[in-house]
């Protein structure tokens, strides 16, 4: 073999659903860039996107500091500062459309403009974009209200910022995979930008492996149940696609596997992945597509079938949430850069950084993977294909009992097969490669096949 595999390599990783799981090995370079997050220039650009006293959708366009047209203008030039300390590898851009008036929150057709940040990956046979999200638009308790002071400072300036900083960080690394940065526009008027965006990367073929959609992420206390936590955050994902074929439907069905779909398996990996790298945070899978009748810019691209999830904190505060700034019975409502907490959106950058930069590192994904079901047995036998592009080290065989949320079992192979000595009908497998630092590929569920 061309190298020994290092004993942090080969250590099983073993966990439970009851206890976080037990890490053998952190990559130095994704701690380096962990360590360069920043609080205080969090807070920076939060204050400087409040600064424009409202990003609502439908606001000036023309002034340079007042309105969303300044707010888009400077996040690009933000982003094109960021591109020039990389080298000019960041390729920075508008996605700009016209959204038709809908008779509801956009009354007559608009120009509007997502901004991103494309950071090209370094293996041409590496076609993942993995896309980390937030929205730039803000709005106050009357969603049509496109003059008074919408701050927006953890709604969702708090995810922009969390975009931002980490193109600032990630721009100046090569990973194998792509990775877009992105501030959606049009979120509080019906998730227009998202959804443009959607179907312009199902238009082109985009291989969008993961969308981590960050809104509303800088809040740690619960002012109406006073809960006070800056250790917890929820990621939102939902267990069958809705663009699912009959096909499709009636494997998940013969298989029980409705718990198994792309954005629950990410979900899982964002918890495995998060908690390795950032303390004293805990990530709390929450079995939906989002909060309860609600949805934010990951549901566009779930529509068109890619893998997207939504990252939030675990209180919302609606006392700050959609308010027009104001002062009743000596309270002060209204979503000001004063209730942000800088400490909590900080480890929860680390949680999107961590995440992205161990995929975007990793080997691609094994292809065609296979539970044999030609015989009756008490085994279970999984074959797989080696993934495009640079070759992994080896493979996790992952395993789970049916009732649990979590991957309870990492084994270590280095073939493309092997015979479990445990029966497929009381666990669930998946399979993801790796790569000599340990890297993990997201996770594959193997389909039925002879």
């Amino acid at each position: 073999m061309k190298l020994i595999y290092s004993l942090s390599l080969l250590c099983l990783l073993s966990y439970t659903a009851a206890k976080a799981q037990n890490v053998v090995k952190r990559d130095p370079e994704i701690e380096g860039m962990l360590n360069e997050v920043s609080a205080t220039n969090l807070e920076m650009t939060i204050k400087k996107l409040v600064s424009f006293q409202t990003r609502h959708t439908l606001s000036d366009t023309l002034s340079k500091t007042t309105g969303i047209g300044a707010a888009r203008n400077w996040i690009r030039s933000e982003f094109e500062q960021y591109s020039k300390a990389s080298g000019g590898k960041l390729q920075v851009s508008f996605d700009t459309f016209v959204q038709p008036a809908d008779g509801r929150r956009i009354l007559q057709p608009v120009t509007l403009k997502n901004v991103l940040a494309i950071l090209p990956g370094t293996d041409p046979e590496d076609k993942r974009m993995l896309m980390i999200s937030g929205h730039y638009d803000s709005r106050v308790t009357d969603v049509m209200n496109i003059k008074d002071f919408a701050p927006g400072a953890n709604d969702d300036a708090s995810g922009v910022a969390a975009v931002m900083e980490l193109a600032r960080i990630m721009s100046k690394h090569q990973f194998s995979a792509t990775l877009v940065f992105i501030a959606m526009v049009g979120e509080e008027q019906g998730l227009y930008g998202a959804t443009n965006l959607a179907k312009r990367a199902r238009a082109e073929g985009w291989d969008v492996n993961l969308l981590m959609n960050n809104d509303i992420v800088g809040n740690s206390y619960g002012m109406e149940t006073d809960l006070k936590d800056n250790s917890s955050v929820r990621i939102f994902s939902e267990g069958v696609s809705p663009v699912e074929t009959k096909e499709q439907a009636a494997a998940r069905q013969s298989t029980g596997s409705d718990n198994d779909g792309n954005a629950r398996q990410a979900a899982r990996y964002i918890k495995e992945v998060g908690e390795r790298y950032v303390d004293q945070l805990s990530v709390k899978l929450i079995y939906r597509r989002d909060r309860f009748l609600r949805g934010g810019d990951h549901t566009p691209f779930s529509q068109q079938g890619f893998t997207a999830v939504r990252v939030t904190e675990m209180n919302e505060d609606f006392n700050r949430q959609h308010q027009d700034v104001r002062v009743e019975k000596g309270f002060k409502f209204g979503d000001l850069p004063e209730y942000v907490d800088y400490g909590y959106l900080q480890k929860v950058s680390r949680l999107n950084l961590a995440v992205l930069a161990n995929v975007a590192l990793a080997t691609q994904e094994p292809q065609a993977v296979t539970v044999l079901t030609a015989g009756l047995t008490n085994k279970t036998a999984l074959k797989w294909t080696a993934p495009k592009g640079k070759a992994p080290v080896g493979y996790y065989i992952l395993m789970r009992e049916t009732s649990s949320p979590v991957w309870e079992k990492k084994t270590f192979v280095t073939r493309t097969s092997v015979n479990m000595p445990y029966s497929k009908d009381n666990y669930y497998f998946g399979i993801q490669s790796v790569d000599s630092e340990g890297h993990e590929s997201l996770i594959v569920i193997p389909r039925a096949g002879r």
